[in-house]
């Protein structure tokens, strides 16, 4: 063990990029090096997406690439349900909030079990734990739900980062802003005159419904060797889209996609 073996429970919720084994930052390794147990969410069997299973797998493989010491203990905390078809803005806050709680409850029982006499755990987040992510809002609670627990953010590569790199480009036009936002908001959004808009989470492809014409950066499944990357004027490129997006399904059980729309 290379973590605290005895006093209070640290764990470090560690960006390890967005699938690429070696989008890692030395801090990162570092991080991975100094672990005593692996906290790894399986959505398997709890109402994931097909394919979850590869998630873990590939969490698994980032470990095992940065980490010198071949004694890996790496615990499963299975993800509860969460309402996924919420009918308005007010039931999916509600429905977010209860699937926080619930992951917090989880994680807080497999720390007190993991590290009974304290010690660090690793929490390993795809992309960086700062972007669209709930790991760090879920251990914030489990701190109040008895697990003793203190903990720190390493940050990592995110897929919005990675697709302007694939795609060389900047994200922001010269003088200008862009707007982070989801699938979910983007129709808002862009009706309210927002002219760069940075997508994540969004599995429906909202964009295909936008008004106007549109360029688009797009990109899927970052950093493994089935990446998909697609660019141009949107209208055209829709249907090579949603064939990259099946392709990148078949090749792994899952879609993980993120894209930048600029009006024209």
């Amino acid at each position: 063990m290379t973590g605290h073996a005895h006093g209070r429970r640290r764990a470090l919720v560690v960006g390890i990029g967005a699938g690429g084994l070696d989008q890692v930052t030395v801090e990162a390794v570092r991080a991975l090096n100094a672990a005593d147990v692996f906290l790894v969410t399986d959505k398997d069997g709890s109402g994931g997406a097909a394919g979850a299973g590869d998630l873990v797998r590939l969490r698994e493989a980032v470990i095992a690439r940065h980490r010198t010491d071949p004694e890996r203990r790496i615990v499963r905390v299975a993800d509860p349900p969460r309402n996924r078809a919420p009918r308005d803005d007010a039931e999916y806050a509600a429905a977010v909030r209860d699937w926080h709680a619930a992951r917090a409850r989880a994680w807080a029982d497999a720390l007190t079990e993991a590290l009974p006499d304290g010690g660090t755990a690793v929490v390993p987040v795809w992309g960086d734990p700062a972007l669209y992510d709930s790991a760090v809002r879920v251990l914030e609670q489990a701190r109040g739900l008895g697990a003793d627990l203190e903990y720190e953010v390493i940050p990592g590569v995110s897929s919005l980062t990675l697709l302007a790199a694939r795609h060389r480009l900047v994200l922001n036009r010269i003088g200008g802003a862009v707007l982070v936002t989801t699938g979910r908001r983007l129709a808002a959004d862009a009706a309210g005159g927002t002219d760069d808009l940075a997508v994540m989470l969004d599995g429906g492809l909202a964009c295909a419904d936008l008004p106007g014409e549109w360029e688009i950066h797009w990109g899927a499944n970052l950093g493994t060797d089935d990446e998909e990357l697609v660019a141009g004027p949107l209208a055209e490129v829709l249907p090579a889209i949603r064939a990259a997006r099946t392709r990148a399904k078949a090749a792994r059980g899952w879609v993980m996609d993120v894209y930048l729309l600029r009006r024209i």
